[in-house]
């Protein structure tokens, strides 16, 4: 330790460019990350947006907004079980006789809710990548402040 308090490591010239390019690597993959966080993000929005489905008024939030988003996907997809349980006196697809003519109303609502319940997924995943993005360019920036710069190797 030094005087002030601080420890200093010694790296060689190769390992000072092994920290500078992981610190790089870092910083350019992160910003991957987001970006293709944010390119995925906006594909399901548009996808969904596409599908024209206005959320309707007996939903739990978001009444007569277009599902274009994790959370009024999620919505649509609730009041689809809702309307689908109501159609079918509560009984889910399984639990119908395979003669029921409710039966195809209940395949097409788990469909649609499957669907639905996808998209939210992806959402997810492409906030969770956006966020690994940010950290992977903490983590490069991190390093790239550790390495030591020419100036001061050479002193």
């Amino acid at each position: 330790m030094s005087e002030t308090g601080t420890s200093t490591i010694a790296l060689s010239g190769g390992q000072t460019t092994a920290v500078k390019i992981f610190g790089w690597l870092g910083v350019v993959g992160g910003a991957l990350l987001i970006i293709v966080g944010i390119v995925a993000w906006v594909a399901v929005s548009n996808q969904l947006r596409a599908e024209n489905i206005i959320v309707p008024d007996d939903a739990m939030a978001f009444q007569g907004q277009q599902v274009a988003g994790p959370l009024t996907a999620f919505v649509q997809a609730d009041i689809i079980n809702h309307h689908a349980l109501s159609a079918s006196g509560g009984a889910t697809y399984a639990e119908l006789d395979q003669e029921d003519p409710v039966r195809a109303t209940m395949m097409n609502a788990s469909f649609l809710r499957a669907s639905l319940f996808t998209s939210v997924v992806s959402f997810g995943v492409a906030l969770f990548a956006a966020g690994v993005g940010v950290m992977f360019i903490l983590f490069g920036s991190a390093l790239l402040m550790l390495a030591p710069s020419r100036k001061t190797a050479a002193a």
